[in-house]
């Protein structure tokens, strides 16, 4: 049956990118709302859909690429377990679903991911081979989860948290990047053209930086005179040791090219990152819900 390459085809392990929804129900101090708590499910499971519907279009884009990649031409589509012309057709689906489902939400958000879909099928059909323009729209997907997430409960998100949040994706997109240069080598540009502009230490030296620019944000973000007046506390900085470890601990396994620089697979694999995120949940939640 074409069903489970289907969903394999869709990626379901890929929806933990999608917790960037749940931000600003966290943020707003509205955790514990019930009607918030729908709506942002509802928000995340939306944007599953939305996220499906264009990993789905890219593989059928990239599937004669694909075929000769190491590790993605066993994809369903590239192996040619899936069709294309039903990932297609699913991928319209779950386009109308995301949109018809966000447009019940509110304006606000419906315009979010119509935005979020509009840049990553422009990445998915052209974009994603300009140097610097594919990691940057990339980034932007996580930033446009995270204001539909506030947008569909009303909520506002801080500028420094926005900064940071896409700050914080582009160090992951650039990961990813860098895991792809040692992984195909020198042929690298054949599988993705954009490659054949980066190099590792380009690569590393921005890694480093982003980091630094990430913490810096976010350490504004705890200070910011908007999130001690909406908190009442300035003891929002005693999370930032946590973000600290957790992107540092991040850019080791990068480097050692664990997991192949997968955010999702290196959670699943590295205790240390899930104590760290979980130091840095427990510890904002006393801050913010105390």
């Amino acid at each position: 049956m074409a069903l489970s390459p289907l969903l394999e085809a869709m990626r379901p392990r890929q929806w933990s990118k999608n917790v960037f929804v749940l931000a600003g129900i966290v943020f707003a101090g509205s955790l514990f709302e019930p009607r918030a708590e729908l709506r942002v499910l509802a928000c995340f499971a939306l944007f599953c859909a939305a996220s499906s519907a264009v990993y789905l279009a890219n593989d059928v884009a990239d599937r004669a690429i694909d075929a000769h990649h190491p590790l993605k031409r066993t994809r369903p589509i590239a192996s040619g377990r899936l069709s294309p012309a039903l990932a297609m057709a699913t991928s319209a689906v779950l386009t109308l679903v995301a949109l018809a489902g966000t447009a019940m939400l509110n304006r606000a958000t419906v315009a979010v991911t119509a935005a979020y879909l509009a840049s990553t099928f422009a990445y998915s059909l052209g974009l994603k081979r300009a140097f610097l323009l594919d990691v940057m729209i990339v980034a932007a997907g996580f930033v446009l989860r995270a204001v539909a997430g506030a947008s569909c409960i009303e909520a506002e998100i801080s500028p420094w948290l926005l900064v940071c949040s896409f700050l914080l994706a582009l160090f992951l997109a650039l990961g990813k990047r860098r895991a792809e240069l040692v992984l195909l080598g020198e042929d690298a540009s054949n599988h993705r053209v954009a490659l054949g502009s980066y190099s590792l230490p380009l690569v590393d030296s921005w890694l480093t930086a982003l980091a630094g620019a990430a913490i810096v944000s976010y350490a504004l973000y705890t200070q910011s005179p908007r999130t001690i007046e909406h908190f009442g506390t300035t003891n929002l900085l005693y999370t930032v040791p946590f973000v600290i470890y957790a992107l540092f601990r991040y850019q080791h396994h990068v480097v050692r090219q664990d997991a192949g620089g997968d955010p999702g697979s290196l959670l699943l694999q590295d205790p240390g990152l899930w104590l760290a995120l979980l130091g840095w949940a427990v510890t904002a939640a006393v801050v913010i819900y105390r």
